[in-house]
């Protein structure tokens, strides 16, 4: 009988012979990245001859028509593919989902934009190939011969404390955890998948402090270049991404970090509501019913704002999701106060507590039923 590793070896003459996956992935998350993706792909097929690679582009849905520039590559060489992404967003976990759709025992992450070095890419496999104990190999700005380029003063003293902070708390053992340039084996990503955080930009640091050994881990010195086409996805909100990054880290075997931020939400909004309640009460002299009312509703907008914002900032909606994903909030969060007032009343009356004890009880039970629903209702992972 025929078996797999027959036809595998009967090679190409036999119209059924097996043809061997890629040696190495390359993974290229996207978004908006249209006059970017031939221009990388042209990249890689110079200085990847000799290596059996692929390459997959990750896009999040890009409006500009990033996802089709990479399919008719894929028409044209089998070697391209596109995974595009309806309704999810973000680069880890784009990474994260590339990953899993190669086979390749070696996978590389390079951004669109051509500012990380594509040459780099056959020493970073021949280093990995060269020795068995080796996890992952690293471009780093932070060696020697590594720079950011033309980078400003200002965006290189940021990296660079953020740098400083991401080694200190995840006790991550590299000169660039925050480096989105490298190349990894597969079993090692195996080990740490099940526990990465998938939030924000820095899926290298996730991976290496998600995993349940020290990797081994090699850093080359590369120079960071100037974006060739479209813009720049750096804003205030990465640098928060990050933050919660490493407080899932720290944190999130005792709490999510979502809920933890959620939360911290929650409380802003109910000094809002006090302080709105206060000024229609005493400046505009309004009675306290529709002063509540009034309270109740800056309150909550300003609730779903924010937790629109940093807490799902991954899913966060715009146009008509906002709306509808308003009105969601707003009856999910109804319901939670049914359940504040109800939980708090029944231990004061009927189980005797002290009056903060059922306060904080019935808050405590609002606020888990106001995350739990929210994150699978409003904000759902897949919309």
């Amino acid at each position: 009988m025929t078996t797999v590793l027959d036809l595998a070896a009967a090679g190409p003459a036999n119209e059924n012979a097996i043809i061997p996956g890629p040696e190495l992935t390359i993974i290229v998350p996207t978004r908006n990245e249209h006059d970017n993706v031939r221009l990388l792909y042209d990249a890689l097929h110079r200085v990847m001859r000799g290596i059996d690679w692929e390459v997959i582009f990750v896009d999040d849905d890009s409006p500009d028509g990033t996802a089709e520039v990479a399919y008719r590559l894929g028409n044209y060489d089998r070697r391209v593919r596109c995974i595009q992404r309806i309704g999810r967003r973000g680069l880890a976990s784009a990474c994260v989902e590339g990953i899993l759709a190669s086979s390749a025992p070696y996978v590389a992450i390079i951004d669109a934009d051509l500012q990380h070095d594509e040459q780099l890419l056959p020493r970073m496999l021949e280093t990995l190939k060269a020795d068995p104990a080796l996890d992952v190999v690293v471009g780093s700005r932070y060696v020697d011969h590594g720079g950011f380029g033309a980078w400003s003063r200002h965006r290189a003293w940021l990296s660079s404390v953020a740098t400083r902070i991401g080694r200190m708390i995840v006790q991550v053992p590299l000169a660039d955890p925050m480096s989105g340039f490298f190349m990894i084996r597969r079993e090692p990503f195996h080990e740490s998948m099940r526990r990465l955080s998938i939030i924000g930009f820095k899926i290298l640091l996730d991976i290496i402090a998600s995993s349940p050994r020290p990797l081994l881990v090699k850093e080359i010195p590369f120079q960071f270049r100037e974006r060739v086409a479209g813009e720049s996805k750096f804003d205030a909100l990465i640098g928060w991404e990050y933050l919660m990054l490493l407080a899932d880290k720290v944190l999130g075997q005792i709490v999510p970090v979502r809920f933890f931020v959620f939360a911290l939400i929650g409380g802003l909004g109910l000094l809002v509501h006090l302080a709105v309640l206060s000024l229609s009460l005493s400046v505009l002299q309004l009675s306290f019913e529709f002063s509540q009312a009034i309270a109740t509703a800056v309150a909550m907008v300003g609730n779903f704002t924010l937790n629109n914002l940093l807490t799902y900032h991954d899913r966060r909606l715009s146009g008509w999701s906002f709306v509808r994903g308003l009105l969601s909030f707003a009856l999910i969060c109804s319901f939670g106060a049914v359940a504040n007032v109800g939980v708090a009343s029944w231990l004061f009356t009927e189980r005797h507590s002290l009056w903060w004890v059922a306060g904080i009880a019935g808050a405590a039970m609002s606020s888990v039923w106001n995350y739990a629903v929210t994150s699978t209702v409003t904000w759902r992972p897949h919309q």
